[in-house]
């Protein structure tokens, strides 16, 4: 399968003063998908503007006709699998069908501590996964089934009426982030695509040789969760988004970094790599012209 490139484009911008803009650029570029993250707030970002997912998407939506959109990643965190179907059935429809729900297990950070009570403690890592393994199935029998009654461990739903259902059927994509065998089997079982950002312990003070042998690493215990689930791993889309591995924002500095960072990734099986729209004075500036540039030509020189 032959790669394709999409944007990430983080929601700091009002609608009105360069927002609208950088969504209607991303589909004249030609982006495969234009991604955002759902977050309440994040990192470096937090203490200034920040927009919410589902209203920039919906937005979005009705200014673009072929860019694909979505989300990179929704969690659990904050969202709950009936109210989330709601919003994503309604989103797919306005898109004419153009949704994938990037979906993880979540962090935490200000997602994971903005709505504690008291002496309230944010979930550990294991129980983050506990619900993400409940949550991630229910949301697929909520945009699959018209009615659904659940009683679980975490969630629950009774009667949720999810009529008309997505415009995409049997419903919208899931891209599953997971690295650990819990997720990395709920993407092999509910995922129609698959996303890493890399192994974040060598961020810091890892090379990207050492990147890429952990990336591939992780690749082969995706094939394994899907051969566990009687699926062909080449079924799945597989999702690189960059920024996070050892090689930071260095293949956005020319046409021809960028061609050989993402040669050497198509080589490890991805198929998608997304990247983010430049921000200028955050980890995230790159040179506009050069992003575009990318956008445009890159693909075509990976053959």
């Amino acid at each position: 399968m032959s790669l394709r490139l999409s944007t990430v484009i983080l929601p700091v911008h009002r609608w009105n003063e360069g927002g609208r803009d950088q969504w209607l650029r991303a589909e004249e570029l030609g982006f495969h998908t234009a991604y955002t993250y759902d977050h309440l707030a994040w990192r470096t970002f937090r203490d200034g503007p920040w927009f919410g997912a589902v209203p920039t998407l919906t937005a979005a939506a009705t200014v673009t006709e072929r860019l694909r959109l979505g989300t990179l990643v929704t969690s659990p965190n904050f969202r709950h699998p009936v109210t989330l179907a709601k919003e994503l059935i309604s989103l797919d429809d306005i898109s004419g069908g153009r949704i994938t729900l990037g979906i993880g297990a979540g962090g935490n950070g200000f997602d994971a501590t903005t709505l504690l009570k008291g002496d309230e403690e944010p979930w550990t890592p294991r129980e983050r996964a506990d619900r993400f393994g409940e949550f991630v199935p229910l949301l697929d029998r909520l945009l699959t089934e018209d009615a659904v009654t659940y009683e679980g461990t975490f969630y629950s739903a009774r009667e949720a009426r999810n009529i008309p259902g997505c415009a995409q059927r049997p419903r919208l994509p899931f891209a599953v982030a997971a690295t650990g065998p819990r997720g990395l089997r709920l993407a092999a079982r509910h995922g129609q695509a698959w996303v890493t950002t890399g192994d974040p312990k060598l961020y810091e003070s890892g090379t990207p040789e050492e990147s890429r042998e952990a990336i591939r690493g992780q690749v082969d215990k995706l094939g394994k969760a899907c051969a566990e689930a009687g699926r062909d791993v080449a079924e799945l889309d597989k999702i690189l988004l960059t920024g996070f591995t050892p090689d930071r924002n260095r293949p956005l500095e020319s046409l021809d970094a960028f061609v050989d960072f993402a040669g050497r990734h198509q080589e490890l099986g991805f198929t998608e790599l997304a990247v983010h729209w430049p921000i200028a004075g955050s980890d995230f500036a790159a040179d506009q012209s050069v992003f575009e540039q990318i956008a445009t030509e890159a693909i075509a020189q990976l053959g």
